[in-house]
């Protein structure tokens, strides 16, 4: 009976020391992969980073590492947590030779840089530079899951939770109330104006937001990004018009005032707004202002400002 108590108690203090050993969380290692599953060598420690994307420069910029950035896409500048100096480039065609001398340890590109192209950033790739492609993402999840593995990129993985934490809470605290609301209101959200007019079906983010506030997307019949005719919205009959298009210098007024257009409901009461580009059009976590800008402007009387 003692030896068999013995071996019991050596077997618990082998146990004992294992656990102290080997009980440690391992070091979380980089990603091996971007986002579209090319393998990517991710430096020991990233110093220096250029963004070619406005939604990558936020998801920097949030993740505290603004002032690492520097170089980034044109569409960026003046973005805040960016210093205003840094070079810009053309997103869609940037200037390899400036990019190569500003020797950044890290790249970030989305896959508005790689269309149409063949390993565009094979020169700096064998310069040494890490790129890291993150297509736009269709989907909430897609989003959060992008945020992700950035911040597992830049070894800030504590505080890219902390981002995903904050917009899973923005966007639960807006879904709750749409999950209330039955007497559903039906939503044009235009992010082209006339005559070039387009939109959005199921399966992207903008529908799921859409969804979100408790309203119904006219355009839900269809799939994906999509060119819109008048007629279509016209015989849809939306309650409310969102639009989020900026080059033009009052998109409100001029949904208002087009022709044909004054039988449709959202244009004979006035229920036309104005989202926010930026952070309606850019797949980060900023989308939470524009939910509520939705929320607010198609449920006022359920969404207090």
């Amino acid at each position: 009976m003692k030896k068999i108590t013995a071996l019991l108690l050596a077997l618990i203090l082998l146990l004992g020391l294992g656990a102290s050993a080997y009980g440690a969380e391992p070091t979380p290692q980089p990603p091996t992969e971007d986002r579209t599953g090319a393998a990517i060598a991710v430096p020991e420690t990233v110093e220096t980073i250029v963004t070619l994307a406005p939604s990558l420069t936020e998801m920097v910029t949030a993740l505290g590492r603004g002032e690492q950035i520097v170089g980034c896409d044109t569409s960026s500048v003046g973005l805040e947590g960016l210093d205003p100096d840094i070079p810009a480039f053309d997103l869609a065609a940037p200037d390899m030779e400036q990019l190569a001398a500003l020797e950044p340890d890290l790249l970030l590109v989305t896959n508005m840089s790689l269309y149409d192209q063949v390993s565009p950033f094979q020169q700096l790739i064998d310069l040494g530079v890490c790129v890291a492609c993150v297509p736009n993402s269709d989907s909430i999840q897609g989003i959060e899951e992008d945020i992700a593995f950035v911040a597992a990129v830049l070894n800030e993985r504590e505080a890219g939770q902390a981002v995903i934490d904050r917009m899973r809470q923005g966007v639960e605290r807006i879904a709750a109330i749409g999950r209330t609301i039955e007497d559903k209101k039906t939503v044009y959200f235009e992010i082209s104006a006339a005559p070039y007019m387009y939109s959005c079906g199921t399966g992207v983010y903008l529908n799921e937001m859409i969804e979100l506030i408790g309203a119904e997307n006219i355009l839900a019949g269809e799939e994906g990004w999509l060119g819109v005719e008048a007629e279509t919205v016209v015989a849809a009959d939306p309650d409310v018009i969102l639009t989020n298009v900026n080059y033009i210098d009052d998109p409100v007024g001029e949904i208002l005032s087009r022709a044909g257009w004054d039988g449709v409901t959202a244009v004979a009461e006035k229920q036309v707004y104005y989202i926010d580009n930026m952070a309606s059009s850019l797949p980060n976590q900023n989308i939470v202002t524009a939910l509520e800008q939705m929320a607010q402007a198609v449920y006022p009387e359920h969404f207090a400002p």
